[in-house]
C-alpha cells in the first residue's frame, strides 16, 4: 500500500542536513554591510555608489566572462565588489575601481579554481593591485561631502588621465604615525572621521560583526584573537610610552582594523577550519597590524597582515588539526 504521507522516509546517507548554504552566508555578511553602506553615503555623498555599483559590476561581468552559470548566482562575486568597494577612498576614479575588482575576481579567484580554491581573499587582493600600482589615488583622502549629491571630480576622471586636483586631508592613522596626534575616539566611534567608505563607524561595524556571529556566518575566534592580540600589544607599547604609541581604543577603532577583522579575515575560504588554527591566525593577524603601523612605513597594515596570513593557512590547518579518536599521534 502507498502512502501518501509516510512517516518513515528511506533514503541514502547523508542524513545530517546543514541550514546554511554558500548563498545564504553570502547574503548574511551582504545583510550586515547595507548599515555601513547607508551610512558611507551619508558621510561621503552619492559619490560612494557610483564606486559600489562600478566594482560590483566589474566583478559580476569577470566572474561570467571566466566561470560557470551556476557560480553567478551564489552571491560570492557581489560580496566581493562590495567588500572591495568600501576599502577604497572616495576619490578614487571609477575605472580604477573597475580594473581592481577583475582583478580581484580573475587573479583572486578564478585563476585558483573559483570559489573555494582561493589562497588569499580576493576583494584584498584587488586593493592591493591597486595600491600597487596607482599608490597616489589610493592614498589621496579628500573631506567629507557637503551634499549628499557631490560626486568628486576625480571620480570621473578618464583612463591613464590625471585626475582633477582634490583637497586631501590625512587620515588619523596618518596623523597618529607621523604627528603623533590623536584624533577624538568618539569621532572614529561614529565616523566621524577621514577614510575608506568601510572605516565609515566602529561601533556599527562591531553591531554588524556580532550578527555575523550570532548567524554563525563566521567564527568568533578569529576577531576576539584579533582584537585581543592588537589590545595587548599596543597596551605594553602605550604603558612604555603613550606621547608616541596610540592606546589601545585608538588602535581598534582606527583605519580599517575593525571592517578587516569582522568582513576580511572571517571568509571561511582563506581562513583556518580547525579551533586552534582560528586562534593562531587572529593572533598573527594582529600582531602584524601593529608591527607594520608601529614600525613600518605604512601607517595602516591590516589588508598586508591579512593577506600574509592567507598565505600561512594550509599550514596552520595541517599542524592544527584534531587527533582522530583512538589515535595516539
Amino acid at each position: 500500500m502507498k502512502l501518501k504521507d509516510p512517516k518513515l522516509v528511506v533514503q541514502a546517507a547523508p542524513f545530517l542536513q546543514q541550514g546554511l548554504t554558500t548563498p545564504q552566508a553570502m547574503l548574511d555578511v551582504i545583510y550586515a554591510l547595507i548599515p555601513i553602506t547607508l551610512l558611507s553615503t551619508y558621510f561621503f555623498g552619492i559619490g560612494v555608489l557610483f564606486i559600489l555599483m562600478t566594482t560590483i559590476i566589474g566583478a559580476i561581468l569577470t566572474e561570467w566572462m571566466f566561470s560557470s552559470n551556476k557560480s553567478l548566482f551564489d552571491g560570492s562575486a557581489i560580496l566581493t565588489g562590495l567588500l572591495l568597494g568600501l576599502t577604497l577612498p572616495p576619490s578614487l576614479p571609477l575605472w580604477m575601481a573597475f580594473v581592481g575588482s577583475v582583478i580581484g575576481i580573475g587573479l583572486g579567484k578564478t585563476i585558483w579554481g573559483g570559489l573555494g580554491n582561493n589562497l588569499f581573499n580576493p576583494a584584498l587582493v584587488g586593493r592591493a593591485f591597486l595600491l600597487a600600482n596607482f599608490p597616489i589615488a589610493m592614498t589621496t583622502w579628500i573631506p567629507k561631502a557637503d551634499s549628499w549629491f557631490t560626486i568628486p571630480a576625480s571620480n570621473l576622471a578618464m583612463p591613464f588621465m590625471q585626475a582633477p586636483d582634490a583637497v586631501t586631508m590625512a587620515t588619523p592613522l596618518g596623523m597618529m604615525k607621523f604627528e603623533h596626534q590623536a584624533t577624538p575616539l568618539f569621532n572614529l566611534m561614529i565616523g566621524d572621521s577621514i577614510g575608506s567608505f568601510g572605516e565609515t563607524c566602529g561601533l556599527l561595524i562591531i553591531l554588524a560583526g556580532i550578527y555575523l556571529i550570532l548567524r554563525r556566518s563566521i567564527d568568533w575566534r578569529i576577531p576576539v584573537a584579533i582584537l585581543g592580540s592588537v589590545t595587548i600589544f599596543t597596551s605594553l607599547l602605550f604603558m612604555y610610552n603613550s606621547d608616541i604609541y596610540p592606546s589601545p581604543l585608538f588602535a581598534i577603532f582606527s583605519g580599517g582594523l575593525l571592517f578587516g577583522t569582522f568582513f576580511m579575515a572571517t571568509d571561511p575560504v582563506t581562513s583556518p577550519l580547525t579551533p586552534k588554527g582560528a586562534w593562531i591566525f587572529g593572533i598573527g593577524i594582529g600582531i602584524i597590524v601593529v608591527l607594520i603601523r608601529v614600525f613600518g612605513g605604512f601607517p595602516e597594515g591590516v589588508m598586508y597582515a591579512i593577506l600574509l596570513m592567507n598565505a600561512t593557512v594550509p599550514l596552520i590547518e595541517r599542524y592544527t588539526q584534531p587527533r582522530a579518536f583512538g589515535h595516539k599521534f
